[in-house]
């Protein structure tokens, strides 16, 4: 589970900078339609969860269930946060689905205690 922590923070860090850019441009879209969206503000928000998931996934890649229950609250809250948002901006779904599953694994590796 180490290296499934580290590898995965790094991922998500880098996805992080990809989220904050398509939410900006989601924002831009709604701005300047006047649509009356709020996909790129979701996606800001889920974006800064990934990249505090992201941090904490690689800080407590040794540690034991503390870290795995945080990781669990912010990708979980993540994802959740991002299913319920996605509006005109679809590829939200997508990261909030990197986000669940990053979830379920954090579930799996306080289960069985690695």
């Amino acid at each position: 589970m180490k290296v499934w922590k580290l590898i995965s923070g790094i991922l998500t860090i880098v996805f992080f900078m990809i989220v904050m850019l398509q939410s900006c441009a989601a924002g831009v879209v709604n701005a300047l339609e006047a649509n009356g969206g709020s996909s790129g503000s979701v996606g800001v928000f889920v974006g800064i969860l990934m990249l505090a998931g992201g941090i904490v996934s690689i800080c407590v890649r040794k540690g034991g269930k503390g870290g795995n229950i945080a990781l669990i609250v912010i990708f979980g809250l993540a994802a959740l946060i991002g299913f319920a948002g996605y509006g005109n901006y679809s590829d939200l779904a997508i990261w909030s689905a990197w986000c669940l599953v990053l979830a379920v694994v954090a579930v799996i590796a306080l289960i069985t205690g690695k």
